[in-house]
């Protein structure tokens, strides 16, 4: 079994009194005072999360563009310069190695964030699709760390955190799915308005080096706005009631993107990438739909998704207690047939049928 890894903030996060758990390798912060409290924070002012594990790649060259079209489900040779999309990363088959974001820094310049458990299968999968093409694929995930400001009060923080100067974009200017530049420390720091929480707020990924730097200097110009530290159990809570997939429980080398609703990821316009050849996914294929019950039992992963009679009819993904609605919310795998906005089922939770009725993702949508 190989050493568990940590971040540059794990420090931090011991002095903060954080709980840890393993997560793709990584010994991260599952919580520091309560799940419940750490998830309203960010709902009603504002967390900051250590993602210091997620991985990171640069590409660089003046086919950058089209090699990424080649090797991502989307057209990434068509994103201005200074935003961000969302993508997937396929087998040949159609399976998902990987949810990515990619950032064009400039035209021949891009980088990807991928999931920390994906970085050797993302790191495999670009260099082989690389040949051929005049690029340079670079993993630079030791070089950066990554931290998240999420919540309504987000911009706020940001914007006193004094240490952060020369940003290139007017805060009030920065779209959601955009990147602005900034100094930290006199180094480069990214300034993404991306996350993962179906909240406001912003991924920054700076030098390593200068990571505990910056999670004091966020912390300390936070705190008269409400900004507290969250693990990954809030995190986790947040992300279901935005109806945001993860991989491992959503998306799996066995799932093709329409299954999942991201069917819309893929560009299939494009003259050939990796996936193109794949077949589209059977009527009889597991779709991914949202539930909703009653009371204060939650289903959870692996559990059984049922008719009346006991019939199984799918399985859920991620389940819990949504700490916003207050009701139990889930999302899980069905028959199509079962998958219609309203259609009644039954979580199987531990041998009770709890009532579920289908509903549309996400469960919870910001207001502004």
């Amino acid at each position: 079994m190989s050493n568990p890894r940590y971040t540059p903030l794990r420090e931090r996060h011991e002095a903060l009194g954080a709980s840890f758990t393993d997560f793709g390798g990584w010994q991260m912060p599952v919580r520091y005072t309560s799940d419940l409290a750490e998830h309203h924070a960010v709902r009603q002012s504002a967390g900051i999360f250590d993602i210091s594990h997620m991985a990171e790649f640069t590409v660089r060259g003046s086919v950058a563009g089209e090699f990424l079209d080649y090797a991502l489900a989307g057209r990434l040779s068509a994103l201005p310069v200074g935003k961000a999309k969302y993508s997937l990363l396929l087998t040949e088959s159609g399976g998902i190695i990987d949810d990515v974001i990619v950032y064009r820094l400039a035209e021949d310049d891009f980088l990807i964030i991928s999931n920390a458990g994906n970085r050797e299968a993302v790191a495999a999968a670009l260099a082989v699709r690389a040949e051929g093409f005049d690029v340079a694929v670079d993993d630079v995930s030791d070089a950066y760390a990554l931290i998240a400001v999420q919540g309504p009060q987000a911009e706020a923080v940001l914007a006193a955190t004094a240490e952060i100067t020369d940003v290139s974009t007017p805060w009030s200017e920065q779209k959601y799915y955009a990147w602005a530049s900034a100094r930290f420390a006199g180094e480069p720091l990214l300034l993404a308005r991306t996350g993962y929480t179906g909240e406001d707020g912003f991924e920054l990924l700076v030098p390593a080096e200068h990571a505990a730097a910056l999670w004091d200097a966020l912390l300390a110009a936070g705190a008269p706005l409400g900004l507290v530290p969250a693990g990954l159990a809030a995190r986790d809570t947040l992300r279901l009631e935005a109806g945001m997939p993860l991989y491992g429980h959503e998306l799996s080398l066995d799932t093709a993107p329409a299954q999942a609703g991201l069917g819309r990821v893929v560009v299939t316009a494009k003259d050939q990438f990796v996936g193109k050849a794949a077949t589209e996914p059977g009527p009889d294929a597991p779709v991914l739909v949202g539930l909703v019950a009653e009371g204060k039992r939650a289903g959870r992963a692996g559990y059984a998704v049922v008719d009346d009679e006991g019939a199984v009819l799918g399985e859920i993904t991620s389940g819990a207690l949504s700490p916003t609605l207050g009701h139990p919310i889930a999302m899980a795998y069905v028959h199509p047939s079962s998958a219609a906005e309203g259609t009644a089922v039954f979580l199987d939770v531990r041998g009770t049928r709890i009532p579920a009725t289908v509903t549309a993702l996400p469960f919870y949508r910001r207001t502004k």
